[in-house]
């Protein structure tokens, strides 16, 4: 869409977005006093909205944060400090101003391109990811907290309080969900920073891989953003091994695949499909955009059971009860 110069356009609903916009860029210190101020939309968010801001020579993005999103689980504050961290070890866009108490952040723009699924599933692609990954689980401790099995309760009893309808499956693959839960408690994991969204969306490359949206950023288990990156990827399992094999290589410990981790790493591409589906039934409950949230809810929930009948589902949630990960 062409820039513009806040000035708004399309009717009021064009003409309330120009003054909500006007409102924030006034909130923050370093954009009050500017007279070459250029705004343009940005496209790809579902949650948000985000809007490129040209001043001075500088490019930057304002994220001014959807209604409800306490609802899915998202913490502005957690935001902040995750997306502040990963900027200042340069995977993230560095963020230079944070509005209180609404949580609108404030970070650079990143000339960067997306990456194609194509690109994203080759090995060297892959390997560079996992290297990301590393350094996301080894940033200092944050305050929030990641557990998916929570997060699908919350999400469940969200949802059930704005009467949404669920899929008549769903009680069936409840229990499995409980199942796995009990057999990954064999190998408790140790928490460590994760992102937690792994979207194709959230990456940029700039002659190096950049992660943005830190919303579900907390400390968590590192196979959940394995698998949440490699089933939104719709990795095969030549390119799980790769991504398995790339991450632990440098970690100081073995490389090998395990049948623990490999197991690890199924179950919680299952979750990442659960967690998903789970957040598209509070937004059909919640949100008024348009967007189908329901046939969105209906791939995940049908991914999951695809795989929970796979022969494999009984032998990951046996290797998972030997302790030798």
């Amino acid at each position: 869409m062409p820039e513009n110069d806040l000035v708004g356009s399309g009717g009021a609903a064009a003409a309330a977005t120009t003054r909500s916009l006007r409102a924030v860029i006034a909130r923050v210190p370093f954009w009050s006093s500017a007279s070459d101020i250029k705004t343009s939309p940005l496209a790809g968010g579902i949650t948000n909205q985000n809007y490129r801001i040209e001043t001075g020579g500088e490019s930057f993005v304002v994220r001014i944060v959807g209604e409800k999103t306490d609802l899915l689980g998202i913490d502005r504050e957690n935001e902040y400090c995750a997306n502040k961290a990963a900027g200042e070890i340069g995977i993230a866009p560095e963020v230079v101003y944070f509005i209180r108490p609404e949580g609108y952040l404030v970070t650079r723009f990143i000339h960067g391109r997306e990456i194609p699924l194509v690109e994203m599933r080759r090995p060297e692609m892959i390997n560079q990811v996992a290297a990301v990954l590393r350094r996301i689980h080894s940033i200092p401790p944050i305050l929030g907290t990641f557990d998916v099995f929570r997060m699908v309760e919350a999400y469940t009893e969200t949802a059930r309080s704005f009467k949404v309808t669920f899929p008549p499956i769903f009680g069936w693959l409840m229990e499995r969900v409980r199942t796995a839960e009990a057999a990954l408690r064999f190998e408790p994991y140790i928490p460590r920073t994760c992102h937690n969204d792994f979207l194709n969306a959230n990456f940029l490359f700039d002659e190096q891989i950049r992660i943005l949206d830190w919303e579900y950023a907390g400390m968590g288990d590192i196979f959940f953003d394995l698998a949440n990156f490699s089933v939104n990827h719709e990795f095969s399992d030549e390119q799980d091994r790769i991504l398995l094999t790339s991450y632990f290589a440098e970690w100081e410990i073995p490389g090998d695949i395990t049948p623990q981790r490999w197991a690890r790493l199924k179950v919680m591409r299952i979750m990442s499909d659960c967690r998903e589906a789970m957040w598209s039934m509070v937004q059909i409950g919640i949100s008024n955009l348009d967007f189908d949230f329901r046939a969105y809810a209906d791939k995940h929930f049908n991914r999951m059971a695809h795989n929970m009948q796979s022969p494999a589902w009984g032998q990951w949630l046996e290797d998972l009860s030997i302790n030798n990960m």
